[in-house]
């Protein structure tokens, strides 16, 4: 017993005008003379900004420089720097407080 298996889908024609589209701008992305996306615009803003970026990571000076600045004086700011400093110090109590056996 031999066991054949069916092409599925539908079937492809060489010779319809998609395919030969299709054809050439493989052939022509092989070649690299399409590239994908967008062309880069030189000076732009969003160049300059990019490249200050890249200037600012090698320089080590990218740290915190993406999304909203802090906040110092938010009550979550000041719950966070006193729970560090109680770290520092080491009076920072962690776990359940311990159950109070006369209390029953």
């Amino acid at each position: 017993m031999k066991n054949t298996t069916k092409k599925l889908g539908r079937p492809v024609n060489p010779n319809s005008v998609r395919q030969q589209e299709l054809k050439l701008k493989s052939e022509l992305r092989s070649k690299g003379l399409i590239k994908r996306g967008r062309p880069v615009v030189e000076g732009s803003a969003n160049q300059e900004k990019q490249q200050r970026r890249v200037e600012l990571a090698e320089a080590g000076l990218l740290t915190g420089m993406r999304g909203r600045p802090i906040n110092l004086n938010s009550v979550r700011q000041q719950r966070l720097a006193m729970l560090s400093e109680k770290r520092a110090s080491g009076t920072l109590k962690l776990g359940r407080p311990k159950k109070d056996s006369s209390a029953q």
